[in-house]
């Protein structure tokens, strides 16, 4: 036995462990939130991106699907936690959830208002649907980077950009929309770089 196949069966078993590792990890942060979760499948995520770049071939042995499977899930489970981890250190819980999975804003008085005395605006939810926007934002980008085809990335940014465009007037809106798109988007393109080096 070669110390190239050795070396070779090694590089993939760690790549698979890892990569089960994260998706585990990723499916337990979304069901029960932890930040501990989140750290401990970034670190396996890590691992199974080095893993994948040294492989010197290909998925083998019937691999492909399983990777697949696991980099989708760690994409799109992992990306929910991810963003709502960034979210929670950048904002330190300050912004008032909404009843609808977005989050509760005051809006602007106008300068009538303020003549009037209005010394509050009315609040509103925004950015509803956050989760179900991001487990699809998440299966689109890494189903782009799986394809070989980044360029989807600029489409689905622009699609959720237009999409949400009415409602960043706020600034924890804006905020809100430009670290938790960053955070789901890097997560997504991590996991699914597993995937393109893996079965390239």
């Amino acid at each position: 036995m070669s110390l190239f196949f050795i070396a070779d069966a090694i590089t993939w078993s760690a790549l698979v462990l890892s990569l089960v590792s994260a998706a585990v990890l990723s499916v337990l942060a979304y069901v029960r939130p932890r930040r501990a979760y989140v750290w401990f499948a970034a670190g396996t995520l890590a691992i199974a991106i080095l893993a994948a770049a040294s492989a010197s071939s290909p998925a083998q042995f019937g691999l492909a699907p399983l990777v697949v499977l696991l980099g989708l899930t760690t994409a799109v489970f992992g990306g929910s936690a991810a963003a709502a981890t960034a979210l929670n250190l950048a904002m330190g819980g300050t912004v008032a959830p909404g009843l609808h999975g977005g989050i509760i804003v005051t809006e602007r008085l106008s300068a009538e208002e303020k003549r009037q005395g209005i010394v509050a605006g009315a609040r509103r939810e925004v950015l509803r649907g956050g989760l179900t926007i991001g487990v699809l934002e998440r299966v689109a980008t890494a189903g782009t980077i799986i394809a070989g085809f980044p360029e989807g990335l600029a489409i689905i940014v622009a699609v959720k950009g237009v999409g949400r465009f009415t409602e960043l007037e706020a600034p924890e809106a804006r905020e809100r929309f430009i670290i938790g798109t960053f955070a789901s988007l890097i997560w997504a393109c991590a996991a699914a770089l597993v995937v393109h080096l893996a079965i390239r």
